[in-house]
């Protein structure tokens, strides 16, 4: 199969880069990043009622039936699959820019490092000023590694996408393996340590976004900012890894026939599922049976299955979705979530504004008052004002708010947003 990225590229006249026309997007993408959101408020909806250090601590704020029986359902459906499924999608996106830029005949490199620092300043402004949780500035960051893979071959991109999703659980499970052993007392006094502070900082969110100023709650998003990168060593490699199939799947040129590949598709989405099944299984039952403040071979088992297990049933989702849009009916059921990923990320800085304001002491004040059961239905709800609110709003413009930002900043100028009249309401599905 030709390689997409580095066929074609000669000679064509130099043209500085531009943003994609609304006819030139691939509708399945869009879909794809359209459940992702769902996907990653299901997940996130928990943590903006309630501290991140809970788990780390040991508390468990909501134990009735109802409510646990949601909490593991997210955690085997949805917990680490959608950022993964976003990381994938943020890969071939990458794959795709460069191909466009050859065809062009424009410098990739310096747009694209452009294209991440716009990313990194909306998304640094979005974790010290609205929500703590962003995954934007991370990607960001992350995306700069991109570019040393570009000009890598398939195979080499795929054993270290491997390696990137493997390396954060033999980590832990060299730390559980160690401590069974007998470990240290250094290290056994550093994870009591990191207990008693997690305990610290559920007191200090609880006080600081159920009932501080503004103020108080922008330290608290500082603090609990710099605690997250402090584990980016452990995190950091596995949206490496989903980048990085990202990248293979589009240097592959899979996306430009899919007819011709849906053998494949269907082998991935069968794989998908018998692993992501037996992984996640993994990940919630040794959840229940392992102190995550003190590393054990338990909670070890469960970071491998999890390491393989997200990114299993994330490709199981995808390619499920792309064969049900083939089906004429189930493209007009899944459509309407093709215009939330067309604006996935004002959608996703939606979500934060609107759940802040749900849960912090400057709006409804509901911090540590709402569990998972409420929680979803708190998801779902605003997930079904999101899809008529964005086909609203693709109908009358080229970009979401935050689209049109991200893309003002990397070109250096405002983009125009209103559509043309010609251009119409909806965007032309690509032609196989």
């Amino acid at each position: 199969m030709a390689e997409a990225v580095e066929a074609g590229a000669a000679a064509a006249p130099a043209l500085p880069m531009a943003p994609v026309g609304v006819e030139e997007r691939v509708r399945e993408l869009d879909l794809l990043r359209g459940f992702a959101i769902f996907g990653i408020l299901l997940v996130n909806m928990g943590f903006f009622g309630a501290p991140l250090a809970l788990q780390g601590a040991g508390i468990r704020w909501f134990d009735g039936p109802v409510d646990l029986a949601v909490e593991w359902l997210i955690r085997f459906l949805a917990q680490s699959k959608f950022y993964s499924l976003f990381a994938f999608l943020f890969g071939l996106g990458f794959a795709l820019q460069m191909v466009r830029a050859q065809a062009r005949g424009a410098a990739f490199g310096s747009f694209f490092r452009r294209r991440l620092l716009a990313l990194l300043l909306i998304g640094t402004v979005h974790a010290l000023l609205i929500w703590m949780g962003d995954i934007l500035a991370t990607y960001a960051l992350i995306g700069f590694l991109l570019l040393f893979f570009r000009r890598r071959q398939p195979k080499t991109i795929a054993i270290w996408a491997v390696v990137c999703l493997m390396l954060p659980a033999l980590l832990m499970t060299g730390v559980a393996v160690y401590m069974e052993l007998g470990g240290s007392p250094e290290m056994t006094r550093t994870f009591a340590e990191m207990a008693v502070d997690a305990r610290r900082q559920v007191e200090s969110s609880r006080s600081a976004y159920g009932h501080g100023t503004f103020a108080q709650i922008t330290q608290q998003r500082v603090t609990d900012v710099a605690g997250l990168y402090s584990f980016f060593p452990f995190f950091f490699p596995s949206i490496l890894g989903m980048f990085l199939w990202g990248l293979w799947v589009g240097k592959r040129g899979l996306l430009n026939d899919l007819s011709g590949n849906l053998g494949f598709l269907r082998k991935v989405q069968r794989y998908g599922l018998a692993l992501g099944i037996v992984g996640n299984l993994a990940f919630v039952i040794s959840a229940e049976y392992s102190n995550p403040a003190t590393p054990s071979l338990v909670g070890a088992a469960g970071f491998i299955g999890l390491a393989f297990g997200a990114p299993a049933l994330c490709f199981f989702y995808a390619t499920t979705l792309v064969l049900l849009f083939r089906d004429p009916v189930w493209r007009r059921r899944l459509d309407p979530l093709a215009a939330v990923g067309r604006t996935a990320l004002s959608n996703y800085l939606l979500q934060s504004l609107v759940c802040t304001t749900l849960f912090y002491s400057y709006g409804l004040a509901w911090y540590g008052k709402v569990g998972p059961a409420l929680g979803l239905a708190l998801t779902l709800a605003l997930f079904a004002f999101q899809i008529p609110l964005s086909n609203w709003w693709v109908g009358r413009f080229r970009y979401g708010p935050g689209e049109w930002l991200w893309r003002s900043l990397t070109y250096g100028r405002p983009q125009p947003m209103r559509l043309a009249p010609a251009e119409g309401p909806s965007i032309s599905s690509r032609k196989e």
